[in-house]
């Protein structure tokens, strides 16, 4: 097992507008028993310090940009995030094969490069969203071939619906990380995510990573919540 699946399985999803909110709770967690995610909204008001200041206080940071452009301007961006010290980044499969593997390429020789994953099908998209932006595949389907896409292109990984997880670990092999979001507990909202799915279950499905937001970020006590899904899904 990779020295990064030794550690906490929970990201906690910083979703936040600005840094000093964002650091009230960073204080009431602990980086050995989750890492944290840094998203568009966080990054664009806050900066890279603020992701320097995270690694520097012992947090894995999963840098959430989700880069999609150019070859040569998504491979810049990506060498510029593994500069921050982050532990993940991420960019858009559909952007297509040149583009990721230039950013595979541009991490290479990185002496502590950052796990690089792709996003397939966001999940807050369901079948009826897909058909409106031209793809007749359903989202499980579309999620496993444009997994498969960035497995041949060198990435670690892939971020996808725990509910694709399943047939994403069986089709790319037991190395490839899958990163899930729309985690909620069985008691929580399902707010603006349509497929979601509860630690337990993900974890079955192959889950690596379960990114969880509101459910830890909103509690009263957020490290008694983690210690709750850490103990549900066995460490």
């Amino acid at each position: 097992m990779s020295k990064d699946r030794n550690g906490p399985r929970i990201i906690v999803a910083l979703d936040y507008a600005d840094a000093p909110e964002a650091l009230g709770l960073v204080q009431r967690l602990d980086p050995a028993r989750c890492r944290v995610k840094i998203g568009k909204e966080l990054f664009t008001a806050a900066g890279p310090g603020l992701v320097e200041q995270l690694v520097d206080r012992g947090f894995d940071v999963f840098l959430d940009l989700k880069y999609h452009d150019i070859p040569n301007t998504v491979a810049a961006a990506c060498k510029a995030s593994a500069a921050l010290g982050a532990w993940m980044i991420n960019v858009h499969a559909s952007g297509g094969r040149a583009m990721m593997q230039a950013a595979r390429e541009a991490l290479a020789g990185l002496p502590r490069p950052p796990l690089l994953i792709a996003v397939t099908v966001l999940t807050s998209l369901g079948a009826d969203d897909l058909r409106d932006i031209g793809h007749a595949e359903g989202p499980q389907a579309l999620a496993e071939r444009l997994a498969k896409l960035a497995a041949g292109c060198g990435l670690d990984g892939v971020v996808c619906s725990a509910q694709e997880a399943k047939t994403l670990r069986q089709a790319c092999g037991p190395d490839f990380r899958l990163v899930t979001p729309g985690i909620r507990l069985a008691d929580a909202a399902q707010d603006d995510q349509k497929r979601i799915m509860t630690p337990a279950l993900a974890v079955a499905n192959g889950a690596d990573y379960l990114v969880i937001g509101r459910p830890i970020t909103r509690a009263a006590d957020p490290l008694t919540v983690i210690d709750r899904i850490a103990a549900e899904i066995g460490g």
